[in-house]
């Protein structure tokens, strides 16, 4: 089934009291661990967030996603699950590297915020050779890779097809491999949001591919 790309909106630049708040938090936690230690968080660059929570954002006001489900793949600190989970999603996080599960975790609890974030790849069981063409065509070793390390979805106990919305910040040349891997595992209807830098969003969706005779 193939992704037909989906415009958003434009809506008000405003952000209520308590994103602003969070996002202020983030920020500073994300800068004070990279600051102290950047090798603890290998491969990890933050996307621009108040881009992000608006796109969310417009998502919800338009009605566009078919539930309430949402997972980050390779969510890092956290911060765009919270983002989700604070526009009401049933937000959860997957992370391969240990101390950004652990740092995400308690950012969230601090802020009260009902998101799961597990240690583990993205790459659902099956898909190992999609994974392995990336590492070729990509010439690198990316960690966020890696097919033998846990499966997210078992951690969590759900299937890639039982997300409503699934949100990523591809690598370079990495975009190909998240949009096959959400074209060939996702729900039917489930939208695919991905951040490009510097400040760009696309909001893609799975649908089905009509025949010659539909």
């Amino acid at each position: 089934m193939p992704l037909v790309e989906i415009e958003l909106l434009n809506h008000d630049s405003f952000l209520p009291d308590e994103i602003v708040a969070f996002l202020h938090e983030a920020d500073l936690r994300v800068s004070q661990i990279l600051q102290a230690s950047p090798r603890r968080a290998p491969g990890f660059v933050p996307s621009d967030y108040k881009t992000v929570y608006h796109a969310l954002q417009a998502i919800t006001v338009g009605n566009l996603a078919p539930g309430n489900s949402f997972c980050e793949w390779g969510s890092g600190f956290g911060v765009v699950a919270s983002l989700a989970a604070m526009l009401e999603f049933m937000a959860c996080g997957i992370e391969i590297e240990e101390e950004l599960v652990d740092a995400s975790r308690r950012l969230a609890d601090d802020f009260g915020l009902p998101v799961e974030f597990v240690q583990g790849s993205f790459i659902p069981s099956g898909a190992e050779s999609c994974a392995e063409e990336a590492y070729v065509d990509n010439n690198a070793t990316y960690s966020w890779l890696i097919t033998d390390a846990e499966d997210g979805y078992e951690e969590l106990q759900l299937d890639l097809d039982e997300f409503d919305v699934v949100f990523a910040y591809p690598w370079p040349g990495e975009d190909y491999l998240i949009s096959s891997l959400f074209e060939k595992y996702a729900a039917e209807g489930a939208l695919l949001l991905t951040y490009d830098y510097p400040e760009s969003v696309y909001l893609r969706r799975k649908v089905r591919e009509c025949s010659g005779g539909d």
